[in-house]
């Protein structure tokens, strides 16, 4: 038996074998006492087990998946945080983008993984959107996968072309009300997060746009650049470059405040009726059966990176705000958007989509 565990990388995993392959055949010959010491037997195994899987995490390359393809915003944040997370843990970290399906392809992939933690998912809140997107999804979200950290909130900003003639965001609407479906706006996709906002902006200020889905942030800000579109909701770094440059306009951003990054846009709180406060985030995932005390080892280390100076000086340039929690916190805040989005989904008739 001793041969048979060093086989096994993890004693919870462990105890699962005894227990379905050897226990039921003992359980019959042994007298209650027996029986009991067993089930005491096992649920030790599986304490220590968790603890000492936490304790010799990292003992080899880790994968931070991010879903989404190179070059993007959230791919350049994972190699900065892979960087410094490599350099603290003196172990390699390995960026895998597994874009596709709606960012549900490098989930999958990590929900159907081991749980031990070398293959942890930094995605956005397009995690809690896909379950009440999709049509079939081929993993639980509640299940298959567990909250580790939020680690960063974020946040959009309203940008236009400039043959649309507006400087305000006041004037923004006013031109949309004055013509009903004529302005249309891109996405980055049906129900992603750069729709939802823009529907949820149609409904408080009364105003209707009509709907243009890209597959990405790329091919978005490209049509919005070229004037094929009129407007966009787009992470800061995906129209900042072009709005230095007099390409396009910024006209207001998100958050509930403004950004160092962008300190003269102002909110659409500020700016007038009709604007809201939106702010969306970025996290870590792992495989759902992940034992506790090697999530809050995880989240502890990652803590550490985003109260680095490297880390720190980057985040506003991006449209990020570090904001660290614990597993259970980001458990709780997926909860809450898992049913807010739903109702925003509905609320915009939006159908159910294939993969």
């Amino acid at each position: 038996m001793t041969a048979k565990v060093l086989l096994i990388p993890s004693l919870k995993l462990f105890w699962l074998e005894v227990k379905t392959a050897v226990y039921p055949q003992l359980h019959a010959r042994l007298s209650p006492g027996f029986q009991v010491l067993g089930l005491l037997l096992g649920l030790w195994i599986i304490a220590t087990g968790s603890h000492a899987l936490a304790q010799a995490w990292p003992s080899k390359p880790i994968h931070l998946v991010v879903p989404f393809a190179a070059g993007g915003t959230v791919d350049a944040v994972a190699r900065a945080l892979g960087q410094k997370l490599g350099d603290n843990l003196k172990q390699v970290v390995l960026v895998d983008n597994k874009p596709g399906a709606g960012a549900n392809i490098g989930a999958d992939f990590v929900a159907k993984s081991a749980p031990d933690g070398y293959n942890l998912l930094l995605t956005t809140q397009g995690l809690a959107i896909s379950p009440n997107l999709y049509k079939k999804m081929s993993f639980d979200v509640q299940k298959d996968l567990v909250a580790v950290s939020q680690l960063m909130t974020s946040y959009l900003v309203l940008a236009v072309h400039p043959s649309l003639g507006v400087n305000t965001f006041g004037e923004f609407l006013a031109l949309a009300r004055a013509k009903p479906g004529a302005l249309n706006f891109g996405s980055t996709g049906e129900g992603a997060a750069p729709h939802l906002i823009m529907e949820l902006l149609m409904s408080s200020a009364n105003i209707k746009l009509t709907h243009i889905p890209y597959k990405g942030d790329a091919p978005m800000n490209q049509a919005l650049l070229a004037g094929e579109i009129s407007a966009v909701f787009s992470p800061l770094s995906g129209v900042n470059p072009a709005a230095k440059a007099g390409q396009v306009k910024m006209l207001v951003m998100s958050a509930a405040k403004r950004s160092p990054a962008i300190p003269n846009i102002p909110t659409m709180l500020e700016s007038g009726p009709g604007g809201f406060d939106y702010n969306g985030w970025l996290g870590l995932f792992a495989a759902g059966p992940t034992p506790t005390p090697l999530l809050k080892t995880i989240q502890g280390e990652f803590a550490k990176v985003m109260s680095s100076p490297e880390i720190k000086e980057k985040l506003p340039n991006w449209g990020y705000e570090a904001m660290v929690t614990t597993p259970e916190a980001f458990a709780q805040r997926f909860q809450e958007d898992l049913k807010a989005y739903s109702k925003t989904i509905k609320d915009a008739h939006i159908s159910l989509q294939d993969q």
